[in-house]
């Protein structure tokens, strides 16, 4: 594939989405997005504030009543347009990808599917948002249920998938009825950005989603939720950052729906299968660099095959290629920014200084652009900081343990409950383990598990809620309930 970037960026729009129209930011302020592979300016969009953020959620209040008497087929039909666009769409949506983000363009063709599949999914979840009819026991009442859209959303997306999170979001909203505002990440919005004109390329009601990038997430977020008109926010994004969501929540009861960090354990048991094991940890961490809240961050490995797993993991590792995305043959590419790179590197030396050893990797990338190699540590200490914060890089620390309670506890050793992987031969302990573990997510001898089909979400101070499946147009309605008389009651 041949991607003109100069013709590809003229089609993304780079203002403001409110009410169906692109226009600029009130302030006329702007920002800059980069390519983290070459620190090179890729586009410079319209900045939003307080006051185009307001205006978009009046835009949205405005067409909320008529977009939610639509037809659940015509809500259909529309995002099933949008499935096909941004699938003829594929090559624009992963070179924005890689050029934005940093991932190899292998893998953003992974995403192009994966997030389009939301669009397809919620097209046929839209006609089948159900309830429920039945007596009341006394028999005086029917009781009758029903789903209704819950309102007005405020949709915050990541930088790590700037188009699946936007579809998992998007999609069910559509498919629900409700109207919303959508703050894309300021370090890739340019995903978001075209994927909002593919939504009115397929027929979507003006005013139904708009888009406001900025500098300023709380310029955005802050008088949005203070608005009592807003009915619902839904945050993909760190712990901190949720916890201060969820406050400003709390203040008009919106209803929430949070996405936060991970720690995920890989635990491979003494009778699992190292080939298929080392297999699943390739996808489990090196998938999208290692920048994705589902990524395995620790390896709790029993003591009796950990070093056969270390050895044969690191081998897999060196044979990647570290590079720019767009680039043939790439398959590992740089962190999102300096920031990040910074935070890595820290990490793997504070390991390093408590005992651990680097069998691969361990350094920064040489020349422009955030890169790290990818890095396999042993001997890691429960004590460092890579066994105890989320990494969000492709550095992979191997833990040992003795026995199956040991396991369970160093894995739920952390105030996280994203994602976890089980690696063994041994239904019965698959079983007790997931029992065990306090995780909204576990993979039984799979590293890759996110599916648009499955309902997606953590326990603890990973979040609430869940996007996808059929659970994922719930978060988006309220329930209703109907009492109707009987009239042989009594008779």
């Amino acid at each position: 594939m041949t991607i003109n970037v100069e013709q590809l960026l003229a089609k993304v729009p780079t203002s403001l989405l409110i009410n169906g129209q692109w226009r600029d930011a009130a302030s006329g302020e702007t920002f800059d997005v980069e390519n983290p592979a070459t620190g090179e300016v890729l586009a410079t969009l319209a900045s939003a504030n307080s006051e185009d953020a307001v205006a978009a959620l009046d835009a949205a209040c405005a067409v909320q009543d008529e977009w939610a008497r639509t037809t659940p087929r015509e809500r259909s039909n529309i995002l099933r347009r949008a499935f096909e666009l941004v699938t003829e769409r594929k090559d624009e949506f992963a070179a924005l990808m890689t050029l934005e983000m940093g991932k190899p363009l292998a893998e953003a063709y992974g995403e192009v599917t994966y997030g389009a599949e939301y669009l397809r999914w919620f097209s046929e979840e839209a006609v089948r948002d159900y309830g429920r009819s039945l007596p009341a026991p006394e028999g005086t009442l029917q009781m009758v249920t029903r789903r209704k859209p819950v309102g007005p959303c405020l949709l915050i997306t990541p930088w790590n998938f700037p188009l699946a999170m936007a579809t998992r979001k998007v999609a069910p909203a559509v498919a629900a009825g409700c109207t919303m505002v959508l703050k894309p990440a300021k370090l890739t919005p340019l995903t978001a950005q075209y994927f909002a004109q593919t939504m009115i390329d397929a027929g979507l009601l003006e005013g139904v989603l708009n888009v406001v990038a900025g500098k300023s997430a709380s310029a955005i977020s802050e008088p949005v939720m203070a608005d009592s008109r807003l009915r619902k926010v839904s945050f993909t994004g760190s712990t901190p950052v949720g916890k201060t969501l969820l406050k400003a929540a709390a203040d008009n009861v919106l209803r929430t729906s949070m996405e936060l960090g991970g720690n995920a354990p890989f635990i491979v048991f003494e009778d699992a299968d190292l080939d298929q094991a080392v297999e699943g940890a390739m996808g489990a961490k090196m998938r999208n660099i290692g920048e994705a809240c589902t990524a395995a961050n620790r390896f709790i490995v029993h003591e009796s095959v950990a070093d056969e797993f270390a050895q044969k993991f690191a081998a897999k590792i060196s044979e990647l290629k570290v590079g720019n995305g767009m680039d043939e043959g790439v398959t590992c590419g740089p962190l999102i920014e300096k920031k990040a790179q910074d935070n890595v590197a820290a990490l793997v030396e504070d390991a390093v200084a408590k005992g651990a050893k680097v069998l691969v990797g361990g350094s920064r990338g040489e020349g422009a652009g955030y890169f790290y190699e990818p890095t396999v540590l042993t001997n890691v200490s429960r004590e460092s900081r890579v066994a105890q914060e989320e990494i969000f890089g492709p550095v992979a620390p191997i833990l040992t343990f003795s026995d199956e309670a040991e396991a369970i506890e160093l894995a739920n050793d952390t105030e996280y409950g994203l994602a976890s992987y089980v690696f063994t031969e041994n239904s019965d302990r698959m079983w007790r383990v997931g029992d065990g573990l306090e995780f909204g997510l576990m993979g039984f001898n799979a590293g890759v598990i996110s599916n648009v089909a499955a309902p997606f979400g953590g326990v603890k101070q990973s979040g609430m809620g869940r996007e996808g499946g059929a659970e994922g147009i719930e978060e988006y309605t309220s329930l209703q309930y109907i009492g109707v008389r009987n009239p042989y009651a009594g008779a």
